[in-house]
């Protein structure tokens, strides 16, 4: 095979896996209730949790989005008390954000929620298919870390 038939086969196993995951996503997000946090602000709380606390700045490098763009979900968050915010003891010019207990109950919720979908849809497969999509599952999370995103320079954000 040379290599631009290579490169059409990548291509199109790209464009399945691209839509088995918009898909699938869309699926996750409808299985959400009402009421449930945005996209944006279970971004922020799965990365506090994961990492720890955070700047404004490595919390929108960390999620592909200008600073100012996440301006408005830092301060609902803090209203709502799921986010904390306290100035840096290393630059009194910025805060670091940090995710509560609240912050952490509404990230299980959520979680809890949509975790109850997928598995009530995997029900149905074989053992060998849920094995699948895990190993799945853990190829896409090193993708998505992995990978420089297009259009910034130097690829992933620093903590990752």
């Amino acid at each position: 095979m040379n290599t631009t038939d290579e490169d059409a086969g990548l291509l199109d196993d790209a464009a399945q896996v691209r839509q088995g995951v918009t898909r699938l996503g869309r699926r996750l997000r409808a299985a959400r209730g009402p009421g449930a946090l945005s996209a944006n602000k279970l971004g922020v709380l799965s990365h506090l949790h994961r990492h720890g606390p955070a700047t404004a700045g490595e919390l929108a490098a960390a999620e592909y989005q200008r600073p100012q763009s996440l301006t408005r979900v830092f301060a609902e968050l803090e209203q709502a008390g799921l986010i904390t915010r306290i100035r840096d003891d290393r630059d009194r010019r910025q805060s670091v954000l940090a995710i509560t207990p609240e912050g952490t109950a509404a990230l299980a919720r959520d979680m809890a929620e949509r975790d109850a979908w997928l598995a009530s849809a995997m029900a149905g497969l074989s053992d060998t298919e849920r094995q699948v999509l895990r190993l799945a599952g853990t190829l896409m999370d090193r993708l998505a870390g992995d990978l420089p995103h297009p259009g910034r320079a130097g690829g992933r954000p620093t903590e990752h």
